[in-house]
């Protein structure tokens, strides 16, 4: 699933082709997502320019507007379990026809498509009208990891008497948003705290580690272009390399980079999680 990394480098692929730019048509082909596109949408975002792309956890906000009259509102994406926004330039969209999965094309007045492809339909295309992007799927997510609201205190303190593993307690949307499992291996690995310890058991100063091993971990994803492991591209049909020089994640009995032992891999909440039995304690 595409996690914050590639959503962000999806954000940043999308700015330089869509802002300031007028959308003049909108073809949706299957409105079945996993969040049906509602049946309007289309006609809600014909002729209105692209103001600004900001990005919530793993959904992104295009800012929606009619320059006369600032009226508008919000489409809030979301890549789903394999989906994918690509842009394709004016000579590029003429060329290739829509496949089968690509459910939704956004025509801009430069002559650049943007396409949303979504082999499982597990994505959203929604609609949000008015001058915030208030919707259901934006309660009560947690703090960026990348902001200063973000904090060992503020771990620690969610952490106190929860038995749960730390690594599916910073997987949580709930109390940070966008850590999702590779970024969670490799950065536990990082910081040296064992995947399968208590989130309870987690001391303020080993969770001052964890944040700053988050951070480190997803700065560096976002300049790779994120991680692609299946069906993930960037907006210009790139992979992601993070993979590449993943720690731990993928590497399952092979050497870690830092003492030689097998790397070890379990199942923690239906995923596969990879750490080492010697760095990690």
């Amino acid at each position: 699933m595409p996690e914050l990394p590639e959503v962000e480098t999806t954000r940043q692929g999308l700015l330089p082709h869509m802002l300031g730019k007028k959308i003049t048509r909108v073809v949706v082909r299957d409105y079945r997502l996993r969040w049906p596109i509602p049946a309007d949408f289309a006609a809600s975002l014909t002729g209105l320019t692209v103001m600004a792309i900001t990005r919530r956890g793993k959904y992104l906000l295009w800012n929606c507007r009619d320059p006369r009259t600032a009226a508008g509102g919000f489409v809030l994406s979301h890549l789903g379990m394999s989906g994918t926004l690509r842009v394709m330039l004016a000579h590029e969209a003429a060329a290739v026809a829509a496949a089968k999965h690509d459910h939704v094309d956004v025509n801009l007045d430069s002559g650049a498509t943007i396409r949303f492809n979504d082999p499982r339909r597990f994505g959203a295309m929604l609609w949000i009208a008015g001058d915030s992007p208030v919707h259901q799927l934006l309660d009560g997510l947690g703090p960026e990891p990348l902001s200063d609201q973000f904090n060992a205190q503020h771990l620690f303190d969610r952490s106190r008497h929860r038995s749960v593993s730390v690594k599916e307690f910073i997987m949580n949307g709930h109390i940070v948003v966008g850590v999702g499992n590779i970024y969670a291996s490799e950065s536990l690995f990082r910081a040296g705290i064992h995947p399968a310890r208590s989130a309870g058991k987690v001391s303020l100063k080993r969770y001052e580690l964890l944040v700053a091993a988050i951070r480190e971990t997803l700065t560096k994803a976002i300049a790779a272009g994120g991680s692609t492991l299946k069906d993930y591209v960037q907006t210009n049909g790139e992979v992601g390399y993070f993979q590449i020089d993943a720690f731990v994640y993928g590497r399952a009995g092979e050497a870690c980079r830092g003492c030689s032992e097998p790397i070890k891999q379990i199942v923690q909440g239906a995923r596969s999680t990879y750490y080492c039995g010697r760095c990690q304690r």
